[in-house]
C-alpha cells in the first residue's frame, strides 16, 4: 500500500488544479485550502486495570461557509493531525457537490480499538465528548461515525454531551442508533451512493453495468453495502478485500455469504472455494469497475501504472494519491471521486439532523429515494461541469462545482471582521 503523499497536501493540490478553472481570487482560494481551527488534546483516561493511558485526540472544523461543520470521528492509530486537516477538507467540498447545506469537519483519536475493551472504549469516547462540549452543538458542528466507530461510539458522545448540557439534543450527532433518534438507512448510505455513482457511471458512458466484473478493496461497511447492492444490478464481483488479504473467484462472489463469513470469522481470508490475492494484486485485476474502500493514498503513481480497471468509484476517502490520478488520466480510466461517489454517509446524516430536528421520522424508502435524488443530481452536474469546462477528469469537475458554491456562499455574506 502506499503511503507516499501526505493527505492535507494532496487535498490543497486537487483544490488548485480546480482553481485553475475558475474565476476566484487567489486570495479567496488560499482561503479555502486551510482549516479555520483544529482542536488537538491529550485524553487521560483509566483503564480496567486502573492505570492511566494518554491518547492524542484531534477535531479540525475546515470551512462554516455554507452551514455547520460536519464530518466524522474515526479511531485509528493512524490518526494524524494532517490527514484530520485533509478530511474535514474533503467534508466541505464533499458536502457542496451534494449540496447540501453543510461546512466540513473531522476528528479522530489514535487508537488501536481492538486492543480495548467495550468499557475502556466508552470512557475514551466520553472523554473526547467532554473536550468537544464546547465546540459541537447542533448548529455549530454535528459530528458523525468514520472508520471504526458507529452507532455505538455515537450514542456515548450523545448522551455525554447532553448529560453536560442538562438538554436533549439528538442532532448534535448523526450516524445513531434508531432508539436514539438515528436515521433508516444511515448504515447502507455510504455503499448505496457508492452503486448510485457506478450506475450513473455506466449509464454516462454507455456501458452495461449487467455483467459487469467488479473489485472492492476493503470489505467494511461502505465496501461489503456497495458491493451487495451493485451485485443486485447484475453485476459481478469477483474479488473483496480487507486487511488480512483478499479472495478472488472468475465466476463470482456470493457478496452476502462472504459478508456473514467475514462476521463470524473477522476476515475474508480462507472463505471457501476461493484464491488468495493480496491487496496490491486486487487494485490491478483485469476488472470493469474498482471500488477503492479502504484507508487514504491506496494507490500511489507507480501502482496507477499497473491498475486495469476501466472505471474507479471511490468509496474511501483519498485512495488516490494526485500522482496516481495524473497516471490514470492519462490512461483515460474514469476515475468518480469520493466527493461524490461516498457521500451518502454525509447526505443521509444531514437527513438523520433534519428528523432529529423535526422530530418526524422518515421510512426507509423516503430517506433512500431521496438519496438517490441528491446522488444523481450531483452526477448531473459533475458531468455537465466535465463536459462545459473541457475538465481532464471527473474529480476536477467535482472540485470545480463544489468551490464554486463555497465561494458563492462566502463572497455573497462578506468577509468579518
Amino acid at each position: 500500500m502506499a503511503q507516499e503523499a501526505n493527505p492535507f497536501e494532496s487535498l490543497q493540490e486537487q483544490i488548485d488544479d480546480a482553481a485553475a478553472y475558475l474565476d476566484v481570487r487567489d486570495d479567496v482560494i488560499e482561503r479555502l485550502k486551510n482549516p479555520e481551527r483544529v482542536l488537538e488534546t491529550n485524553l487521560s483516561v483509566e483503564m480496567d486495570d486502573g492505570s492511566i493511558e494518554l491518547f492524542r485526540a484531534y477535531r479540525s472544523q475546515f470551512n462554516g461557509d455554507r452551514g455547520p461543520y460536519k464530518g466524522g470521528i474515526r479511531y485509528h492509530p493512524g490518526v494524524t493531525r494532517d490527514e484530520v486537516k485533509a478530511l474535514s477538507g474533503w467534508m466541505v467540498y464533499k458536502c457542496a457537490v451534494v449540496d447540501i447545506p453543510y461546512g466540513g469537519g473531522k476528528g479522530g483519536i489514535v487508537i488501536d480499538p481492538k486492543n480495548y475493551s467495550e468499557g475502556e472504549l466508552e470512557r475514551v469516547s466520553r472523554s473526547f465528548a467532554k473536550e468537544l462540549r464546547p465546540f459541537i452543538g447542533v448548529d455549530r458542528d454535528i459530528p458523525a461515525p468514520d472508520v471504526n466507530t458507529g452507532q455505538r461510539e455515537m450514542n456515548w458522545i450523545k448522551d455525554t454531551y447532553e448529560t453536560l448540557e442538562n438538554t436533549t439534543a439528538p442532532g448534535v450527532i448523526t450516524g445513531k442508533a434508531l432508539t436514539n433518534g438515528g436515521s433508516e438507512g444511515r448504515v447502507e448510505a455510504t455503499g448505496r451512493s457508492t452503486m448510485l455513482t457506478a450506475r450513473e457511471a455506466f449509464k454516462y458512458l454507455d456501458r452495461d453495468i449487467e455483467g459487469a466484473t467488479v473489485a472492492v478493496q476493503g470489505y467494511g461497511n461502505a465496501g461489503s453495502v456497495a458491493a451487495k447492492l451493485i451485485e443486485d444490478l447484475g453485476a459481478n464481483v469477483v474479488a473483496v478485500s480487507d486487511s488480512s488479504g483478499g479472495i478472488y473467484d472468475p465466476d463470482g462472489l456470493d457478496t452476502r455469504d462472504v459478508k456473514a463469513f467475514k462476521n463470524e470469522t473477522g476476515t475474508v481470508s480462507d472463505y471457501e472455494g476461493t484464491e488468495p490475492l493480496t491487496n496490491e494484486e486486487l487494485l490491478t485485476l483485469d476488472v470493469d469497475l474498482l471500488v477503492p474502500a479502504a484507508l487514504e493514498n491506496a494507490i500511489d503513481g507507480d501502482l496507477a501504472k499497473d491498475v486495469q480497471a476501466d472505471i474507479i468509484a471511490e468509496a474511501a476517502n483519498g485512495p488516490l494519491t494526485p500522482r496516481a490520478d495524473d497516471v490514470l488520466t492519462e490512461r483515460d480510466v474514469h476515475v468518480f471521486p469520493d466527493i461524490l461517489a461516498n457521500a451518502g454517509g454525509v447526505t443521509v446524516s444531514y437527513f438523520e439532523w433534519v428528523q432529529n430536528r423535526q422530530r418526524f421520522y422518515w421510512t426507509e424508502e423516503r430517506v433512500n429515494d431521496e438519496l438517490e435524488r441528491v446522488i444523481v443530481n450531483a452526477f448531473d452536474n459533475l458531468v455537465d461541469a466535465y463536459e462545459t469546462h473541457d475538465l481532464p477528469n471527473f474529480r476536477t469537475a467535482a472540485y470545480v462545482v463544489a468551490i464554486q458554491r463555497v465561494v458563492n456562499a462566502y463572497e455573497s455574506s462578506g468577509n468579518w471582521p
